[in-house]
């Protein structure tokens, strides 16, 4: 295990030490600031649907989901970004409390 991380770390640090080395002209493509913008939006969104519906490699429909369900809801209404946050855990909190 010790070894998975100290290699996990090592390649992180050569890949940002890498990118050090990327000439200006390659950063200043429309493409790859294109890229650059939109890949944590992505990262975040794959972040959230493996947090919200799976549960041990296995898909999972619980009250998590209806929570982001709730909160997805509550965005596109242009709710206060608190009152998301705070509706979303409020009915995934019901829902195990009632489940």
């Amino acid at each position: 295990m010790w070894t998975a991380i100290v290699l996990g770390v090592a390649g992180v640090y050569l890949l940002k030490l890498a990118g050090l080395y990327v000439p200006a002209s390659v950063l200043e493509r429309r493409q790859v600031q294109t890229v650059s913008a939109l890949l944590p939006v992505g990262l975040l969104a794959a972040l959230v649907a493996v947090q919200t519906f799976t549960t041990d490699q296995r898909l999972a429909l619980d009250a998590r989901a209806l929570g982001f369900g709730v909160a997805f809801v509550a965005a596109l209404l242009r709710a206060p970004f608190l009152l998301v946050v705070a509706l979303g855990a409020g009915s995934a909190a019901l829902v195990r409390l009632w489940w």
